[in-house]
């Protein structure tokens, strides 16, 4: 993490979600060793799942973001994180219920369309403006299954790279971006290529002008 420090954008390359907690605390111990005392740091997670389950017994793929809650909460640290692309049907009403609890950023699959679009961006640009740095990981299973075979989970819906890179877009623009990391692509599971070809886009898209 210390290209952080030197200026880079560093992307981590992963399967299981699980390295979000990884990635977050390595950015942590960057903030940390710069002396900054509450870092805001806005994590975006574009995601058919919170990944909010409770790590106390089991530490999984399913339960990152709530281990980084507990830091942030231990550290007197801010938690800020938005969910995009959620699948309803693939969480439980007590994750939804946690990200209430958590004030978490959420839109759902089905809200995320062309109509919406735009407002949604203005939403995410709200959110990341009361924040002082980005951590912005993506989950591969946000993407239609047609799009992203590749995956633990493939989506039955899902949100389409067309209305995905704009968020990512958005996300780029801001200048406060410090580290991506691209999770659940098994070449194992992939059809003709098409979850990597779909990673490889979207990190074209947020390094295009960096």
């Amino acid at each position: 993490i210390s290209r952080v420090a030197h200026g880079h954008l560093p992307l981590v390359l992963g399967g299981g979600h699980e390295v979000a907690f990884g990635s977050w605390s390595g950015l942590a111990r960057h903030f940390e060793a710069q002396g900054e005392a509450r870092p805001r740091i806005g994590i975006i997670n574009l995601d058919a799942h919170f990944d909010l389950r409770d790590p106390r017994h089991v530490r999984s793929s399913g339960t990152p973001f709530a281990q980084i809650a507990a830091e942030c909460h231990a550290r007197n640290w801010p938690f800020r994180y938005a969910c995009l692309g959620v699948s309803r049907a693939s969480n439980t009403r007590a994750l939804f219920t946690r990200a209430r609890e958590l004030n978490v950023l959420v839109r759902e699959d089905h809200e995320i369309d062309a109509l919406r679009l735009e407002a949604i961006v203005r939403e995410l640009g709200r959110f990341m403006a009361r924040c002082d740095h980005l951590y912005l990981s993506i989950d591969l299973d946000v993407l239609p299954a047609a799009e992203a075979p590749g995956v633990s989970a493939p989506a039955a819906r899902g949100v389409p790279l067309a209305l995905i890179e704009p968020l990512l877009e958005a996300v780029r623009d801001t200048g406060k971006l410090r580290l991506i990391d691209v999770a659940e692509l098994n070449p194992s599971f992939d059809i003709d290529g098409r979850t990597a070809k779909a990673a490889a886009r979207l990190i074209h898209r947020l390094t295009l002008d960096t």
